[in-house]
């Protein structure tokens, strides 16, 4: 793995913990070699330079945003240009809209999403990927009760496809991926988040 830039040693990266798997998103950072804090309130999301919102069950999430009144700061802060990246649940409750269902969510990403498109629990597994963003050959992906993304709006890239199916896209200084990359030990798509924080 690449040695930390220069640029990312000042950076304070936020980890969402209202529910979820968070803890390893900070334990990913820290190997990563940068500052991460996990973030539950307003006064925290303020002094943070990026935002990682982890996996969990996207109406839970919806229910605490309404309690801790989250989701209106979120969305202008990712509006003012700070980076975020979410994974799995995350990028369903980033994405523009839910197929076939009247769910909120922050409507970040021009993406719809399906949520559970590879089943269950259960029906969990792991997969070979190629992202071309990446360098170092194919990255493991973790898919639990993972979405798809069924459509990209303009200015927003597919970075990698499943089966044909999206399961990661970027749309300026936001990213979505419908694995969990923070379950395995590579570093690259935290380290492809931590340039897009930096500016490159």
């Amino acid at each position: 793995m690449r040695k930390l830039r220069s640029e990312h040693r000042h950076i304070l990266v936020g980890v969402l913990g209202l529910q979820g798997a968070f803890e390893k998103h900070r334990e990913m950072l820290s190997r990563c070699g940068v500052r991460a804090t996990i973030v539950r309130r307003e006064d925290e999301l303020a002094q943070v330079d990026a935002l990682i919102i982890p996996g969990g069950e996207s109406t839970t999430v919806n229910t605490l945003f309404d309690r801790t009144g989250l989701a209106d700061p979120i969305k202008r802060r990712a509006q003012e240009g700070m980076p975020v990246y979410g994974t799995c649940m995350g990028m369903i409750v980033m994405a523009r809209s839910i197929h076939g269902l009247d769910q909120p969510s922050l409507g970040l990403l021009d993406i719809e999403v399906e949520r559970n498109a590879f089943g269950r629990q259960v029906d969990s597994f792991e997969a070979d990927l190629d992202i071309p963003a990446l360098v170092g050959g194919p990255l493991r992906g973790v898919f639990i009760r993972s979405p798809i993304v069924r459509s990209v709006g303009p200015g927003c890239e597919a970075l990698c496809r499943f089966e044909d199916r999206i399961v990661m896209v970027r749309q300026g200084r936001l990213l979505g991926t419908a694995f969990h990359p923070e379950l395995t030990p590579d570093r690259r798509i935290h380290e492809l988040f931590l340039d897009m924080v930096g500016g490159t």
